[in-house]
């Protein structure tokens, strides 16, 4: 076969630094249109974003060209940068560490779009912390929470 096909889409959960919510509604929707540039510049795209102060939800279609840790290390450097550059004073803006990707089958892209678009009403029931300990055991993902937060 002379050419390669792929259909990668992830969803991507990360939070703020000690999940504090920085994540102000002036800058949400910039925050996300930025992030959709840098996926954008890393030859994939974007199709959802969404979340809570705390953290972020994205259901995009990477790059076969990226590997997914050089994928979340660019956008989570280049959005903070951006922030620190466009919002002076939010200086102390910054990422936690860790992420979580998750393959997203493209049959069930408008159900985690729906997800992420759902976020503030979902979190009235659920602690960033309890979510993403879900999702590891949907995927089972073995971890131990002691480690997981920092």
């Amino acid at each position: 076969m002379p050419q390669s096909f792929t259909s990668l889409h992830y969803h991507l959960i990360f939070s703020t630094k000690h999940r504090l919510p920085i994540i102000t509604p002036d800058l949400q929707l910039r925050l996300y249109e930025y992030i959709g540039g840098i996926v954008r510049g890393q030859g994939g795209y974007l199709l959802a974003a969404g979340g809570i102060p705390d953290h972020v939800h994205l259901l995009a279609s990477l790059s076969k060209q990226v590997a997914i840790a050089d994928s979340l290390r660019d956008i989570k450097a280049n959005s903070s940068g951006w922030i620190h550059a466009t919002f002076p004073e939010r200086k102390d803006f910054a990422w936690q560490t860790g992420y979580g990707a998750f393959t997203v089958s493209t049959s069930a892209v408008d159900e985690v779009k729906a997800y992420i678009a759902n976020q503030t009403e979902h979190h009235r029931k659920l602690t960033f912390q309890e979510e993403f300990v879900a999702f590891l055991k949907r995927h089972n993902i073995e971890f131990h929470e002691r480690y997981l937060w920092e």
